[in-house]
């Protein structure tokens, strides 16, 4: 089937030697490919799930088409959008949410504290814009391109490539929604990971020796922080070669990882790509007469250096090297390992220029794949990286949802593994920076992302994790991470008001979880972001469209940080979340959409123990009385639920005369509609009341009359936090 695609594709190549081509592959999408088209350079494309096919002929009147010209050794495509469209995206870059006037570079690189070239590239390329227009219609452009380029994003959007000439893709919709829904559609969709990764992880650069791990597990117990998963950086192994341990100070990896199993905790355990070089070393041997690694331009195997001294680096273009890659996971997981970290995936090479590979090293390819340098294959290093070890994940446990988190990775990678947002700084200017960054990733395919909470590099103060932890936890991944030379960054590490807001933040995320989970479940059927920019709520609005500090978790909550007393509101009857009788003066804002409804649990202290027997029904009637909302439930784990072993209930609010009737009711799935004891929270501009608790499907209550019929920041109590 490849090697007719790749002749298929080299037939477009001849058909467009002497004039540029183009077809609709789907509905709104168009593609356009260059007069002179290499297929050799770019196919297969990691984009793409599948490979794009003719549908019919792009429309006379068909609004955006790229233009194709050539500026010294580089290619140019302008794409003349409009004076009057907002643009996002881009992926993984610093900077504001909304991206006029920007430049991008895609070029992956270990950018600390993103202090290189301003940021304009960090670990992640997403050659990738989308525009909103006045009339909230959207368009997006996809330059099918791995090699070294450029974005530039105003009134034309221009590309830019270091090497052939590329496809384009540009998508028309409807709406904001419906173009994610397209792009999805296009890069394939994420797998839903298990439930035990959307919770709080706490990590460090190190804890050592496993003792120390274990420490750490039962003082998060001791202190009643709820939370999931703890990390192993590098100096878990044996000198730094990956896939070893180190025999002092993790000596019995299966006995910790029982442990951490016995406290309801799940391991995560970093696995880099640079493999130390070392006659003896069982690794390195196999992978030197199997032929495996990238080779310099001469033809001989590449040395870097990275933490463990002189390394060789697989060739993850080849077929066989990922089928290999894949294979060393499975003895390695059989020590009780839940999820993996490939970390230094750009890769990052200690001694290379520009802290990587030569460009004009030689990756080998296979499988339709052509022969290529670095210079191409350096942005999706990672990402091949990750699919072989996704399917290393499988293989060594095929029951269950494998979770994998890389630094590097590709606009599509989202089908093979979450991210995050590198090696931050402890700072709040970069704090508040996580903000449009994470954002800007959702908006880009990429769902399951979120920064260092705390930040990374540098030493952090008791103010800054307070603030960081109080809005980190609305971040689709949440974790807790900072360098081994920094200061103690847990949530008890300073004081006792600082361990009981960081606590209290946690226990919200925790009692959120029914309404997170769900959310999961819908970025993986239509590539919605969990976490989204205010202008989603109305893509008409423009007040909403340069919002970077507030944001929505899902369609329903309205995140406020407490240092953002100016942002955009949304129009209607949102009203504010008391959640705790008393107000610590950190935790964000948390104001409801009218006319929706959210699921609550009890607090638990990690997701296998969570219980939703018990649910709590937050309800904020439209002007109508009227509420509805979603509860996806399944086993957490697991691929039952592709075949159905899901739950999906539909949530309901009626009012009639001077009661509201508010019902669960399972509309989907094959798993039995469980037994419920319910409580209604009605939502007020001034509380939130409850009802008793009543076992059954529906609960009728009072009800409670708003004062106002708007969301009002007047009045309430923010902070200037700072800015140390």
């Amino acid at each position: 089937m490849k090697k007719i695609l790749f002749l298929l594709l080299a037939g477009i190549c001849t058909l467009t030697g002497k004039a540029q081509h183009s077809y609709m592959s789907a509905p709104g999408v168009a593609v356009f490919y260059p007069a002179k088209y290499d297929a050799s350079a770019h196919a297969p494309s990691p984009i793409f799930e599948r490979e794009l096919y003719p549908i019919g002929e792009v429309p006379a009147d068909w609004k955006i088409r790229p233009v194709y010209s050539q500026a010294g050794n580089e290619q140019v495509v302008t794409l003349q959008v409009g004076e009057d469209v907002d643009l996002y995206g881009g992926g993984e870059v610093w900077g504001s949410l909304r991206r006029n006037g920007k430049t991008i570079e895609f070029w992956n690189m270990d950018n600390p504290y993103y202090s290189v070239d301003n940021g304009t590239h960090l670990y992640q390329s997403h050659p990738w814009v989308m525009g909103l227009r006045p009339d909230g219609s959207a368009f997006g452009i996809i330059a099918d391109n791995t090699w070294r380029g450029k974005m530039t994003s105003d009134k034309e959007v221009v590309f830019t490539s270091a090497g052939p000439a590329f496809r384009v893709v540009v998508i028309e919709k409807e709406s904001p929604q419906a173009l994610m829904q397209a792009l999805v559609d296009l890069t394939g969709n994420m797998e839903l990971p298990p439930m035990w990764a959307l919770g709080y992880q706490q990590c460090r650069f190190s804890y050592y020796p496993d003792s120390r791990v274990k420490e750490i597990a039962d003082t998060l117990r001791y202190h009643k922080i709820p939370s999931d998963v703890i990390w192993m950086d590098i100096h878990y192994m044996d000198k730094f070669k990956i896939f070893t341990f180190d025999p002092k100070g993790f000596s019995n990896p299966k006995e910790l990882n029982d442990y951490l199993h016995s406290k309801n905790f799940k391991s995560v355990y970093m696995i880099d790509p640079g493999i130390k070089v070392e006659k003896g070393f069982w690794l390195d041997d196999e992978g030197t007469e199997k032929d495996y690694w990238v080779r310099k331009a001469d033809g001989t195997h590449y040395i870097g250096k990275v933490w463990p001294g002189p390394c060789h680096f697989p060739d993850f273009t080849r077929p066989e090297v990922r089928r290999w890659w894949s294979t060393l996971y499975v003895p390695f997981m059989a020590h009780g390992i839940d999820g993996v970290w490939n970390d230094m995936n750009e890769p990052a090479i200690g001694d290379g220029p520009e802290v990587s590979m030569p460009k004009d090293n030689i990756h080998r390819g296979g499988e339709g794949m052509a022969e290529g340098p670095h210079l191409r294959f350096h942005n999706v290093y990672g990402f091949n990286m990750v699919r072989a070890s996704r399917d290393g994940l499988l293989l060594a446990n095929p029951n269950k949802r494998p979770f994998v988190l890389s630094r590097s990775n590709f606009l599509g990678g989202h089908r093979y593994a979450a991210t995050w947002t590198g090696d931050n700084k402890s700072s709040w200017e970069q704090f508040e920076a996580s903000v449009p960054m994470s954002l800007t990733l959702g908006l880009s395919g990429q769902p399951f992302n979120g920064p260092d909470i705390g930040g990374f590099v540098g030493s952090t103060n008791a103010n800054l994790l307070a603030h960081w932890t109080a809005l980190g936890v609305y971040f689709p991944f949440v974790r807790n991470h900072t360098t081994e030379n920094s200061v103690a960054q847990e949530p008890w590490a300073f004081d006792k008001q600082t361990l009981d807001i960081c606590r209290t933040a946690i226990n919200r995320r925790y009692r959120l979880m029914p309404y997170i989970y769900t959310l999961f479940e819908e970025a993986s059927v239509n590539g919605m972001p969990v976490m989204r920019p205010a202008f989603m709520l109305d893509a008409k609005n423009p007040a909403l469209r340069t919002e970077e500090k507030a944001f929505m978790l899902g369609g329903d909550l309205y995140i406020i940080p407490r240092w953002a007393p100016e942002v955009a509101l949304p129009e209607g009857n949102w009203n504010i979340l008391k959640l705790e009788d008393d107000d610590d003066g950190v935790q964000p804002y948390l104001a409801q959409r009218p006319g929706s409804i959210i699921p609550m649990a009890n607090l638990y202290q990690n997701t296998t123990e969570l219980c939703t027997d018990s649910l709590t029904l937050l309800v904020n009637p439209d002007a109508e009385g009227k509420a509805v909302g979603t509860l996806y439930e399944d086993a957490r784990d697991g691929f039952e639920y592709r075949d159905g072993h899901f739950a999906r209930y539909e949530l309901k609010a009626e009012t009639i005369g001077k009661q509201v009737n508010v019902s669960i009711r399972k509309v989907e799935g094959k798993d039995e509609a469980k037994p419920r004891v319910l409580r209604v929270g009605y939502v007020t501009d001034q509380k939130i009341t409850y009802s008793p608790w009543t076992s059954g499907e529906s609960v009728t209550m009072k009800v409670v009359k708003d004062k106002t019929d708007t969301l009002v920041l007047k009045g309430l109590k923010f902070v200037e936090p700072g800015k140390e």
